[in-house]
Formats: C-alpha cells, structure tokens, sequence
C-alpha cells in the first residue's frame, strides 16, 4: 500500500501513449523472507509525483524493514533497506505488518516517508479469535499497531541510501484514536476473516496517505459495509497536537474494503478489493475527503492481472495523457514476485 502528496499534470510526450498492462522490470530483487524475492508486496510512495527517476521506498509485509528504490519509467531498481521496528517475542522478530507507505514534505521537519502497520490480529494465527488474547498475539498487534516515520535530509543523494535518513521514529498513537471510534473499537483485536470460531470483520489497516498535514489510514475490515478512513493530524501523532480526529465510511458494498490510499488532485485515490483472501474485483476510486461518496474510476481487475495468488495492494500515480491517468500497481501473492509492477488506466478525474 502507497501515496504520495503533491498535485501534478505531466503533459505526454509526442508519440509516447501510455500504455495499460506493462509489465515493469524490477533490477535484482525486492527483498523477502531469507532474503528471496518478495512476494508480498504491499506498498510504495515515492518523493516526488511526477517526472523519472523518483526516490521511493517500497515494504514488504512480513519483514521488519523496507527497501529505498529508483523509479524508473519501466523499471524499478530497488537498493538499500532501511530498518523499520525491533519488536520481537520468545526470541524471534515480530513483522511490523507494514500494510501502507506515505512521503509527505512539512515545512518544520522537512521530507519524510511513513509506514503504517495493520494495527490488527495477525491473519496466520486464528487461535484466539474469541476469548483473552495469547501472550504472542498481544505481542503481535503491539507490533502491528505502530507508525514508523523515516526523516530525510533536506537534500538526498543521486539514488535515496540509508545515508540520507536523519532518524527513524515509532509510535503507537494511533491506536487510542482507533479505540476512541464507536464505530472502530468493537472490531479491535479481533480476526479479520470468518472461521469456525468467529465471524471475523476485525480491524486491519491497508491504505496509507498525507494530505494537508493529515495522516489518513484505509481500512480494509471491519466492513460496516462500507469502508472506515480515518484521519488524524500530523502534530497530534508525531508532534504536540491533540485531538483533531475524523472518520468517515466510504460508501462501499458489504465485503469490501479499502486496499490503498494514494493523494491525487487535491482528494484522494482510493484502491478497493475483497476484504477476505478470496479471489474478487479490484477497483480504483478518488475521494474528495469530506463525503462518504467517492468517484468510480474504473474496474481494473483484468489490467492488473489480480488473481487468487496476486492481489493489486499499492497504487502510485505516473501521469496523465489524453485524459488517462496511468497508474502503477503492485501486488501480493504467490504469483506477485517483487510485487508484479505493472501500469493501468483509468479515466483522470
């Protein structure tokens, strides 16, 4: 999951129409599990919202870290990781479950990406869905319920290198606004999905982005219907602030929630998809950010090839050509190695 926060219109070049469906070469490899090939992907945000090359870091959901990377028109050449959390338990490292990553530029503290854990049960274990959490799971969703700031040196390198980090910052705010929603609060702590034990529809954070100094997190369960966003200030997060807090449900249908978030024409772009593991529709939407209404843009399901073992999970805004505006998505899932880049139109709105 991804965003980015500047407004853009890049005019296409002469001969040069963008193209739905490419396929993007990734250079080596997105990190993984044991160092192999990613295969879970679940967002990416760059500094910059138009033009290449673009600094970028991408995470992967089940590692404590993510990875810097250039963007390329085409290509992705992913470079060096950045540690992220180090929570662990018994002895073992707890993932972060880095579901969203956001850049947002502030005028005191400079440039800085964010990444967002789910803030959830962890999906794997469903052995306490009903009843007192295990010692490992009150671990797991401490772990999960952090947001992790990366601040950058006001001026980076040719290609983004743990060099140019000023410091990496933690917390766990976000949590105690989350538990101050009636909405939010019953679906705390439990699982996302329906087993014999549960009907599921826990809470689990997907999208992340920053606009106006507003921190807003997607969530892709519970289902009320329609799909929470949830959006807090800055300063009450990683500053003095307090308070400030909104949420508004998205009009989506019942099993459906947000999958990312990525800032775009002064709203937001908003990436919906199932929210259990099944196989199902995948769409792009933009949000104006005060109704629960939002602008259907357009079904992509088949441009990103989303299947049962590839799942769209990060959006990021390229640009606009005779009036398309081209996307790259990328994905988690067995079949999704280093995320699967690949671009998808759909109408500017």
């Amino acid at each position: 999951m991804c965003a980015v926060v500047c407004l853009f219109v890049v005019l296409p070049l002469p001969g040069n129409e963008a193209k739905a469906g490419e396929e993007w070469t990734v250079v080596d490899r997105i990190l993984g599990e044991d160092g192999k090939h990613s295969r879970d992907v679940s967002g990416i945000a760059c500094m910059t919202s138009s033009g290449f090359p673009r600094h970028c870091l991408v995470i992967d959901d089940n590692l404590q870290s993510g990875q810097f990377l250039t963007l390329k028109d085409g290509e992705l050449q992913p470079g060096d990781v950045v540690p992220l959390i180090e929570n662990t338990f018994g002895g073992r490292d707890l993932e972060l479950d880095g579901e969203g990553v956001a850049f947002y530029s502030d005028p005191k503290d400079g440039g800085a990406f964010y990444v967002i854990g789910s803030h959830g049960h962890a999906r794997h274990d469903t052995t306490d869905c009903v009843g007192p959490l295990t010692e490992k799971n009150k671990a797991r969703i401490a772990a999960s319920s952090q947001i992790v700031r990366i601040r950058l040196k006001p001026s980076v390198g040719k290609t983004l290198s743990r060099h140019d980090v000023v410091d990496i910052t933690r917390n766990a705010k976000l949590r105690d606004f989350i538990a101050a929603e009636p909405t939010l609060q019953p679906h705390m702590d439990k699982c996302l999905e329906p087993n014999a034990q549960t009907e599921g529809n826990g809470v689990t954070i997907e999208g992340l982005a920053i606009l106006n100094g507003r921190l807003y997190a997607g969530f892709r369960g519970p289902s009320l219907p329609g799909a929470p966003i949830l959006s807090v200030p800055l300063e009450s997060l990683f500053g003095s602030g307090t308070g400030g807090a909104k949420l508004v449900v998205v009009k989506l249908d019942k099993g459906r929630g947000v999958r990312d978030l990525a800032p775009y024409g002064g709203g937001l772009l908003v990436l919906a998809g199932p929210v259990g593991s099944e196989r199902g529709r995948y769409d792009v939407y933009w949000w104006d950010t005060s109704s629960p209404d939002m602008k259907h843009l357009g079904d992509i399901t088949d441009q990103a090839q989303a299947a049962e073992q590839s799942k769209p999970e990060g959006i990021l805004p390229l640009e606009v050509s005779s009036g398309q505006l081209r996307l790259l998505i990328v994905s988690d899932g067995k079949d999704a190695k280093d995320g699967a880049p690949r671009t998808v139109l759909v109408p500017a709105p």
